[in-house]
């Protein structure tokens, strides 16, 4: 069992390849570069971006009512937003270190770059800026409590999920008491970063 999980992660991985490939043949068309955190495009990209842009006036008035009228309430999350933030920060640079877990990245979470997107307008952009914050944030938060999750209690469910993070497939069978404490100290190793040893088979 252990040995076709394996080979799952493994062509998860080359798909990840694959994907990656694809983007970067997609910035080529469209025409800018990624570098050190930053989007470039090219001076006639931006121009022909231009000419797809919806102003604002007509992109507000175009707007249902009810959508007017629950913004507020999209946007009133941007509180407990910041409050969850900072909690886990804290918390991460609190607990992990005792753990022995390596930290979060959070910058690899939380990526504001649609703003750079010449075919938007400024509504758009705060859209997008706060889309990309509530969504990376959450990521971050979810990958925070999955190296939690890894540490402290490694052990599947035995209902299906209907998504799962990136740490769950190396956890411990359900119900398998005779290999639960080998896979628990295989997955503190594997959040601490150290040299972990294969995985049983069947």
């Amino acid at each position: 069992m252990a040995k076709n999980i394996k080979s799952i992660l493994d062509r998860i991985s080359g798909l990840q390849g694959d994907l990656e490939t694809a983007v970067s043949e997609r910035a080529e068309k469209f025409r800018y570069s990624y570098k050190d955190r930053k989007v470039r495009f090219r001076e006639e990209a931006l121009k022909w971006q231009q000419g797809f842009k919806t102003g604002l006036w007509r992109y507000v008035s175009g707007a249902g009512i009810l959508t007017v009228i629950t913004a507020p309430v999209i946007y009133g999350l941007i509180i407990p937003f910041v409050i969850l933030d900072i909690a886990v920060v804290v918390y991460q640079a609190i607990c992990f270190p005792v753990y022995g877990i390596r930290k979060v990245k959070r910058s690899d979470f939380i990526v504001i770059d649609r703003h750079h997107l010449a075919y938007l307008n400024v509504l758009q952009k705060l859209n997008c800026v706060y889309c990309g914050y509530g969504n990376g944030l959450m990521a971050f938060v979810s990958e925070v409590a999955a190296r939690t999750e890894a540490y402290w209690c490694p052990i599947k469910h035995a209902s299906k999920l209907a998504a799962y993070h990136q740490h769950y497939p190396h956890f411990a069978d359900y119900g398998d008491a005779e290999h639960f404490d080998e896979d628990w100290k295989r997955n503190m190793a594997r959040v601490r970063g150290e040299e972990t040893p294969e995985s049983k088979s069947d």
